[in-house]
């Protein structure tokens, strides 16, 4: 069987790391305010909505079979 395998350590000369590291494609929105969104606690709500799906999705995966 013949395999073509890459060396995992590309040798590469110091100007050309220094130009990939310096290099910079894209530019940053530093104007822009992400909307604020009103943090919400766990509460025992939401854990009962949880425990609801996972009885009903268990029920409908028992029909199934």
């Amino acid at each position: 069987m013949k395999n073509d395998v890459m060396p995992s350590v590309i040798r590469m000369d110091a100007e050309a790391l220094k130009t990939l590291l310096t290099e910079i494609k894209e530019t940053v929105a530093t104007d822009y305010k992400m909307p604020e969104q009103p943090r919400r606690s766990f509460g025992i709500v939401d854990l009962w909505s949880i425990r609801r799906n996972a009885r009903t999705a268990r029920s409908m995966m028992r029909r199934r079979s």
